[in-house]
């Protein structure tokens, strides 16, 4: 798997460090950022998504909370 580096939270200090990542032959982003919290969570599952769908997160997944400074690092198509 060939990654390449977009950018880090600028804000980042020494310990906190969410960065995005992007895999070249897919275009998959890789993101590591913050566990989403309970209160986001549930706030997620109140707001849903496609009708029907079930709300709750599988064991494979996860949801993070990417700062709102970090989507200048998104790629655009």
């Amino acid at each position: 798997m060939a990654l390449r580096f977009l950018g880090i939270d600028p804000e980042t200090g020494d310990k906190d460090s969410p960065t995005i990542w992007i895999e070249e032959e897919s275009g998959d982003l890789i993101i590591q950022s913050y566990r989403a919290d309970a209160l986001t969570l549930a706030a997620a599952a109140e707001v849903g998504s496609v009708p029907g769908h079930p709300t709750e997160v599988p064991e494979h997944e996860t949801v993070i909370r990417l700062p709102a400074r970090m989507l200048q690092f998104l790629p655009r198509t």
